[in-house]
């Protein structure tokens, strides 16, 4: 007989190793979502509504903007990884503009001119939102050709001159990211992206944070990724799911730059400990990492988290004698005041044991990672002698819990 079909996938919230969910646990839902993305191919080009927006497409929309909440998120590399995040500059467009005839042909004349004239912050701002505006309405039989005669001309520039050192890199990253995704989504307008959005190449161990309302699109590589709970996606282009072309250059904020990019900084006086933290109330994640023949106890936590090993294998240990076994891909529910674990990795190991801890945000008023708009607003935390934060008081979780109460222990 044949195989049975495999099971149906799970919707909904995922239930834990004793049958329960977090949600049920708590009382509550978890402010965040928490999970590993892996590109093989560009995921669309998209923004994320703040809380007003959300509320507003949700009532009017409610088949493609499934709640009213909003959605900033955090990405922290696990491999090298390539994402087209904010506006470029200005004066980046506009020399890409004389470079590219074929970009140039898919926006008004207005719109260009209102580039070269623009001077001050709010007439770039002004200018690029009328730019853009432009390029996302140009008629698809007018962006499909000067997409087909550019990637013509990018192609026979390429085979006369492969080593072309006369460009800036960056101009010849831009033609060769174009190149890129018009093979992955042939015919689509949403290949010149690259001439609006910055391109990154973020190192592991590097993030950033998006904050609503700003354009990216995410192209290759692995990531963590920790967002506020919420599906709603406003997509125009790259994609042939829903695209929502008003909403998105609507809501734009049309600031220009990238996002700041962070690589942590150590936390609970151990530098084996680095936290990520956006500056949103919902989410921050801290990477801890074990090396053979060493131990590491997790920091004391007033939240509920979610813990997933991302690389090496190792056991943990606690007060309650909770004894888990490490390996990648496995993922624990720790309820708050849950007693501290103690990760271990036998000195026979080659490689260090890898977790990755998300929990709402308990350094808010110091975020490590900022959205491409504000400036810095942290000095770092490398002085890790000086403790960031104190043990929470935990007599209060719960009245009636003694030290190996099931409320506090790890799922």
């Amino acid at each position: 007989p044949p195989p049975p079909p495999p099971p149906p996938p799970i919707q909904g919230p995922a239930p834990l190793s004793n049958g329960e969910t977090p949600q049920r646990l708590l009382g509550r839902e978890l402010p965040f979502l928490f999970k590993v993305l892996s590109c093989g191919k560009t995921l669309s080009i998209q923004a994320h509504p703040d809380k007003h927006l959300a509320e507003r497409l949700h009532l009017d929309n409610p088949e493609a903007y499934g709640d009213s909440n909003h959605k900033p998120e955090m990405a922290i590399a696990l491999t090298p990884f390539e994402a087209m995040c904010g506006f470029r500059r200005i004066e980046e467009i506009a020399q890409l503009l004389k470079k590219h005839p074929e970009f140039a042909a898919c926006v008004s004349d207005e719109s260009k001119l209102g580039m070269f004239m623009a001077s001050e912050p709010e007439e770039q701002s002004e200018a690029l939102r009328g730019l853009f505006t432009s390029f996302m309405n140009c008629p698809p039989e007018v962006s499909t050709e000067q997409l087909r005669l550019l990637l013509r001309r990018l192609y026979e520039e390429q085979s006369l001159n492969p080593h072309d050192h006369e460009s800036p890199p960056w101009e010849r990253k831009c033609a060769r990211a174009v190149l890129r995704l018009a093979q992955q989504f042939p015919n689509d307008a949403g290949a010149m992206a690259p001439f609006f959005l910055n391109y990154l190449l973020i190192a592991p161990g590097e993030a950033f944070f998006m904050a609503p309302n700003e354009p990216h699109a995410y192209v290759a590589g692995e990531i963590i990724e920790c967002m506020a709970c919420s599906d709603n996606v406003v997509r125009a282009g790259l994609t042939p799911k829903f695209k929502d072309v008003p909403n998105l250059v609507d809501m734009l904020t049309y600031g220009m730059g990238g996002p700041s990019i962070d690589a942590g900084t150590p936390c609970y006086g151990d530098t084996r400990i680095i936290r990520y933290t956006p500056p949103v109330p919902e989410f921050e994640v801290m990477i801890m990492t074990c090396s053979p023949g060493e131990t590491l106890t997790m920091p004391l936590l007033s939240v509920a988290a979610i813990f997933l090993v991302i690389e090496g294998s190792g056991s943990t240990d606690n007060q309650d004698g909770q004894r888990l076994v490490m390996r990648p891909g496995r993922t624990y529910y720790v309820p708050p005041g849950c007693p501290p674990l103690t990760l271990s990795v036998n000195e026979s190991k080659h490689g260090p044991l890898r977790i990755a801890v998300a929990h709402e945000n308990l350094h808010a008023d110091d975020p490590t990672v900022v959205d491409s708009q504000s400036p810095k607003q942290w000095l770092g935390e490398f002085d890790i002698d000086k403790p960031r934060l104190e043990i929470p008081d935990l007599a209060g979780l719960s009245p009636h819990s003694s030290p190996k109460s099931p409320a506090r222990r790890v799922v």
